[in-house]
């Protein structure tokens, strides 16, 4: 285990990233110097002990999601990933089908995939979602029709933590003759997905949220039936034609590790973290009664709360928390923060949204943490003007404190 030190802030971003575990940057260090070989290089010993590394991180990473190792694609992420589902799924054109239907609140990876093949010709449909971020069954029942491809809906959000009902997706998409394809960057690792058993035909996965390296991430692809995509990328045809490009080796080792630790970790780590979590929330809540949960407060992922703070800047809150390392989920520019199209989906309005923020905990995060967060945030929402008409600047709160 890894601790900050204790000049260091908090750490309660981990649906931004996580720190790579130290075992798997001890996994991934030989693969830097000594065994330095391109797995395309099968002619000597060099090459063929980096390709054999290859496929064992294949294997641990299909092992993860119920896959079969060829299933698997390697990527640099969940963002060509994910273009590489929809675009590929959708120019492919199976059938002649030409229909994409997904959610207002998806990565903003899928959304502009989504904008893209729109301006391409392609037919997009966009679902609502209610007020705790799930979307209706029946909506995609009736969304879906004949000239429908693929449906794509994240598995667990990365700014409001909900997970939507990928079984039942996957058994309707099935039945209608759909490809179902799930951003899972946020699942994989937290909660038991098995591609077969809920239906999924490709499925994003991302090496720096699971406690791997950044820069490497994995597309599984269904052989049976099989999901054809056209590739993004041309060139020597590696990982069967569809990502061409030297796979790197190091990566691909340390994604395979962390998969294999999250498999052996995930259900006693998601326990504890749901714990913490619930911890965390009920002592915030009694000290700032106001506090609002943005998304369904049950089908969420463990270490994520998304908390709105009524009559307060996200940015002051955070500005008055130095010693807490936190987020909004929303874009920031120099001078103020974007409302978050998520939350706005949700329904929200632009001063709720701007009062919100994202809590990740995380495998580092302590016990002794908790407390200490809830100390932090309740105080500096107090001295904010927790639910005032409007939100106090924090230049105005110090300068009565130093008066």
């Amino acid at each position: 285990m890894i601790a900050a030190a204790q000049s260091e802030p908090i750490y309660l971003d981990y649906q931004a990233t996580t720190p790579t575990d130290p075992r798997v940057l001890e996994a991934m260090l030989p693969w830097f110097t000594q065994k330095f070989g391109n797995p395309g290089s099968v002619t000597h010993a060099y090459g063929r002990e980096a390709a054999e590394a290859v496929e064992t991180a294949r294997t641990q990473v299909a092992a993860l999601v119920g896959a079969e190792p060829r299933e698997i694609v390697f990527t640099s992420g969940a963002t060509e990933s994910n273009n590489l589902a929809l675009k590929g799924a959708l120019r492919f054109g199976r059938d002649g089908r030409n229909g994409l239907v997904t959610l207002p609140t998806e990565h903003k990876c899928v959304l502009e995939s989504a904008r893209a093949l729109e301006r391409e010709g392609f037919r997009v449909t966009i679902l609502p979602v209610g007020g705790d971020g799930l979307f209706e069954l029946s909506a995609l029942d009736r969304a879906i029709d004949d000239r429908t491809a693929l449906v794509s809906v994240m598995a667990a959000h990365n700014e409001i933590g909900v997970i939507q009902p990928i079984a039942e997706i996957g058994a309707l998409c099935r039945a209608r003759g759909v490809l179902f394809h799930s951003d899972a960057a946020q699942a994989v690792g937290k909660m038991a997905i098995d591609v077969n058993a809920v239906g999924i035909d490709l499925l994003s996965v991302s090496g720096h949220k699971i406690y791997g390296p950044k820069g490497i991430g994995a597309l599984y692809v269904r052989r049976r039936p099989r999901a054809r995509l056209v590739p993004l990328i041309d060139g020597g045809g590696q990982e069967r034609g569809l990502r061409s490009g030297t796979l790197p080796t190091p990566l691909c080792v340390g994604l395979g590790a962390a998969a294999a630790l999250a498999q052996q970790e995930m259900a006693e780590e998601a326990t504890r973290l749901t714990i913490w979590r619930q911890r965390l929330l009920a002592g915030l809540k009694t000290r700032v009664p106001e506090l609002r949960l943005n998304g369904d407060a049950l089908r969420r992922l463990p270490g994520n709360l998304n908390l709105c703070f009524p009559g307060v800047s996200a940015l002051d809150l955070m500005a008055a928390c130095p010693g807490l390392a936190l987020s909004t989920g929303s874009a920031c520019t120099a001078a103020e923060i974007e409302p978050s199209y998520v939350l706005r989906a949700l329904g929200l309005s632009d001063d709720l949204a701007q009062a919100s923020i994202r809590i990740g905990l995380g495998r580092f995060t302590r016990e002794a943490e908790i407390p200490e967060v809830i100390e932090a945030l309740a105080g500096a929402a107090r001295s904010l003007g927790v639910a005032a008409a409007g939100p106090v600047a924090i230049s105005k709160v110090l300068e009565a404190r130093s008066s």
